[in-house]
Protein backbone atom coordinates (compact mmCIF):
# COMPACT_ATOMS: atom_id res chain seq x y z
CA UNK A 1 0.00 0.00 0.00
CA UNK A 2 1.72 2.82 -1.28
CA UNK A 3 0.45 7.02 -0.10
CA UNK A 4 1.71 8.78 -2.97
CA UNK A 5 0.28 11.18 -5.65
CA UNK A 6 3.25 10.73 -7.92
CA UNK A 7 1.30 7.96 -9.84
CA UNK A 8 -1.39 10.69 -10.39
CA UNK A 9 0.46 13.32 -11.38
CA UNK A 10 2.81 11.60 -13.96
CA UNK A 11 -0.27 10.04 -15.43
CA UNK A 12 -1.92 13.52 -15.58
CA UNK A 13 1.54 14.62 -17.21
CA UNK A 14 1.82 12.08 -19.72
CA UNK A 15 -1.75 12.65 -20.98
CA UNK A 16 -1.11 16.88 -21.37
CA UNK A 17 1.73 16.17 -23.29
CA UNK A 18 -0.17 13.47 -25.36
CA UNK A 19 -2.86 16.99 -26.12
CA UNK A 20 -0.02 18.57 -26.51
CA UNK A 21 1.77 16.61 -29.09
CA UNK A 22 -1.95 15.99 -31.09
CA UNK A 23 -2.20 19.83 -31.54
CA UNK A 24 1.25 20.60 -32.93
CA UNK A 25 0.10 17.60 -35.42
CA UNK A 26 -2.86 18.99 -36.29
CA UNK A 27 -1.28 22.26 -36.72
CA UNK A 28 1.51 21.29 -38.93
CA UNK A 29 -0.96 20.39 -41.86
CA UNK A 30 -2.36 24.17 -41.26
CA UNK A 31 -1.33 26.09 -44.78
CA UNK A 32 1.41 29.28 -43.91
CA UNK A 33 1.57 30.78 -47.26
CA UNK A 34 4.69 28.99 -47.72
CA UNK A 35 6.07 25.61 -48.73
CA UNK A 36 6.50 22.76 -45.90
CA UNK A 37 6.90 19.27 -45.86
CA UNK A 38 4.25 19.39 -43.27
CA UNK A 39 1.86 20.62 -44.87
CA UNK A 40 1.16 17.32 -46.58
CA UNK A 41 1.68 15.13 -43.41
CA UNK A 42 -2.41 15.17 -42.90
CA UNK A 43 -3.42 14.04 -46.40
CA UNK A 44 -4.49 10.61 -46.63
CA UNK A 45 -4.28 8.68 -50.18
CA UNK A 46 -6.62 6.12 -51.37
CA UNK A 47 -3.97 3.37 -52.05
CA UNK A 48 -5.14 -0.11 -52.79
CA UNK A 49 -7.90 0.35 -50.79
CA UNK A 50 -6.14 1.77 -47.89
CA UNK A 51 -5.86 5.15 -46.86
CA UNK A 52 -2.49 5.62 -46.46
CA UNK A 53 -0.44 8.64 -45.29
CA UNK A 54 1.10 10.56 -48.59
CA UNK A 55 4.97 9.97 -46.28
CA UNK A 56 4.52 6.45 -46.98
CA UNK A 57 4.28 6.25 -50.53
CA UNK A 58 6.92 9.41 -51.65
CA UNK A 59 9.34 11.06 -50.95
CA UNK A 60 8.13 14.76 -50.02
CA UNK A 61 10.62 17.50 -50.75
CA UNK A 62 11.07 21.43 -50.51
CA UNK A 63 12.09 22.90 -53.77
CA UNK A 64 11.89 26.14 -52.92
CA UNK A 65 9.55 28.65 -50.40
CA UNK A 66 6.47 28.28 -52.41
CA UNK A 67 7.09 24.76 -54.24
CA UNK A 68 7.18 21.36 -53.02
CA UNK A 69 8.10 17.98 -54.60
CA UNK A 70 6.35 14.55 -54.34
CA UNK A 71 7.95 11.64 -55.72
CA UNK A 72 6.24 8.34 -55.35
CA UNK A 73 8.61 5.44 -54.67
CA UNK A 74 6.09 3.80 -57.01
CA UNK A 75 5.00 5.18 -59.87
CA UNK A 76 1.67 3.70 -60.61
CA UNK A 77 0.72 6.04 -57.17
CA UNK A 78 1.22 9.05 -58.53
CA UNK A 79 -2.52 9.38 -60.02
CA UNK A 80 -3.76 8.23 -56.40
CA UNK A 81 -1.46 11.33 -54.70
CA UNK A 82 -2.55 14.21 -57.27
CA UNK A 83 -6.39 12.54 -56.35
CA UNK A 84 -5.97 13.10 -52.44
CA UNK A 85 -4.09 16.00 -52.44
CA UNK A 86 -6.74 18.05 -54.70
CA UNK A 87 -8.88 16.40 -52.65
CA UNK A 88 -7.61 17.33 -49.15
CA UNK A 89 -9.35 20.92 -48.96
CA UNK A 90 -5.95 22.09 -48.55
CA UNK A 91 -6.35 24.68 -52.23
CA UNK A 92 -3.44 22.87 -53.65
CA UNK A 93 -3.41 22.05 -57.21
CA UNK A 94 -0.82 19.46 -58.45
CA UNK A 95 1.24 19.25 -61.57
CA UNK A 96 2.35 15.44 -62.98
CA UNK A 97 5.39 15.66 -64.76
CA UNK A 98 7.34 12.39 -65.68
CA UNK A 99 5.54 10.71 -62.29
CA UNK A 100 7.26 13.43 -60.20
CA UNK A 101 4.73 16.01 -58.90
CA UNK A 102 5.62 19.52 -58.01
CA UNK A 103 2.52 21.65 -56.01
CA UNK A 104 2.92 25.07 -55.65
CA UNK A 105 1.77 26.78 -52.80
CA UNK A 106 -0.03 29.67 -53.57
CA UNK A 107 0.27 33.16 -51.25
CA UNK A 108 -2.67 33.33 -48.91
CA UNK A 109 -4.75 36.33 -48.79
CA UNK A 110 -5.67 38.36 -45.78
CA UNK A 111 -8.86 36.66 -45.20
CA UNK A 112 -7.74 33.39 -45.70
CA UNK A 113 -4.69 34.12 -43.67
CA UNK A 114 -7.40 35.22 -40.49
CA UNK A 115 -9.25 32.18 -41.28
CA UNK A 116 -6.17 29.63 -40.62
CA UNK A 117 -5.12 32.08 -37.31
CA UNK A 118 -8.14 31.25 -36.20
CA UNK A 119 -8.10 27.71 -36.73
CA UNK A 120 -5.34 27.32 -34.97
CA UNK A 121 -6.57 29.36 -31.98
CA UNK A 122 -9.38 26.89 -31.97
CA UNK A 123 -7.40 24.14 -31.99
CA UNK A 124 -5.49 25.59 -29.29
CA UNK A 125 -8.98 25.95 -27.24
CA UNK A 126 -9.87 22.50 -28.03
CA UNK A 127 -6.18 21.25 -26.71
CA UNK A 128 -6.98 23.11 -23.83
CA UNK A 129 -10.08 22.09 -23.01
CA UNK A 130 -8.82 18.00 -23.10
CA UNK A 131 -6.39 19.24 -20.78
CA UNK A 132 -8.53 20.80 -18.62
CA UNK A 133 -10.72 17.33 -18.37
CA UNK A 134 -7.20 15.47 -17.45
CA UNK A 135 -6.61 17.88 -14.25
CA UNK A 136 -10.46 16.95 -13.46
CA UNK A 137 -9.93 12.88 -14.07
CA UNK A 138 -6.40 13.40 -11.92
CA UNK A 139 -8.51 14.76 -9.06
CA UNK A 140 -11.04 12.59 -9.28
CA UNK A 141 -8.96 9.85 -8.74
CA UNK A 142 -6.78 11.03 -6.02
CA UNK A 143 -10.47 11.71 -4.12
CA UNK A 144 -11.30 8.77 -4.48
CA UNK A 145 -7.81 7.35 -3.52
CA UNK A 146 -8.39 10.04 -0.66
CA UNK A 147 -12.15 8.49 0.59
CA UNK A 148 -11.16 4.50 -0.31
CA UNK A 149 -8.72 3.63 2.53
CA UNK A 150 -8.21 0.33 1.83
CA UNK A 151 -6.99 0.90 -2.09
CA UNK A 152 -4.02 0.01 -3.38
CA UNK A 153 -2.86 3.60 -3.00
CA UNK A 154 -4.07 5.59 -0.18
CA UNK A 155 -3.87 9.63 -0.15
CA UNK A 156 -3.97 11.50 3.00
CA UNK A 157 -6.05 14.72 3.06
CA UNK A 158 -2.73 16.76 3.12
CA UNK A 159 -1.01 15.02 0.09
CA UNK A 160 -4.53 15.51 -1.86
CA UNK A 161 -4.71 19.20 -1.36
CA UNK A 162 -1.19 19.35 -2.24
CA UNK A 163 -1.88 17.26 -5.41
CA UNK A 164 -4.77 19.54 -6.44
CA UNK A 165 -2.13 22.08 -6.26
CA UNK A 166 0.06 19.92 -8.49
CA UNK A 167 -2.40 19.02 -11.05
CA UNK A 168 -3.33 23.07 -11.33
CA UNK A 169 0.22 24.08 -12.05
CA UNK A 170 0.82 21.18 -14.30
CA UNK A 171 -2.28 22.36 -16.34
CA UNK A 172 -0.72 26.13 -16.17
CA UNK A 173 2.53 24.72 -17.83
CA UNK A 174 0.92 23.16 -20.65
CA UNK A 175 -1.88 25.59 -21.40
CA UNK A 176 1.50 28.30 -21.55
CA UNK A 177 3.03 25.56 -23.92
CA UNK A 178 -0.15 25.90 -26.04
CA UNK A 179 -0.47 29.84 -26.18
CA UNK A 180 3.57 29.73 -27.08
CA UNK A 181 2.87 27.10 -30.11
CA UNK A 182 -0.45 28.73 -30.98
CA UNK A 183 1.16 32.43 -31.21
CA UNK A 184 4.20 31.27 -33.15
CA UNK A 185 2.20 29.43 -35.40
CA UNK A 186 -0.53 32.39 -35.89
CA UNK A 187 2.15 34.59 -36.44
CA UNK A 188 3.74 32.21 -39.25
CA UNK A 189 0.87 32.32 -41.18
CA UNK A 190 0.51 36.34 -40.57
CA UNK A 191 3.69 36.79 -42.18
CA UNK A 192 3.54 37.88 -45.72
Amino acid sequence: MATSIQPFLDSASERMDKSVQHFVDETRGIRTGRASTGLLDNVRVDYYGQKTPIGQLANVTVLDARTLQVKPFDASAAKDIEKAVIGSGLGLNPTLEGGVLRISVPALSEDQRKKMAGRVKQLGEDAKVSMRNVRRDAIKEMEQANKDKSGDVVVTDDDLKHGKDQVQDLLKAHEAKIDELAQAKSDEIMTV
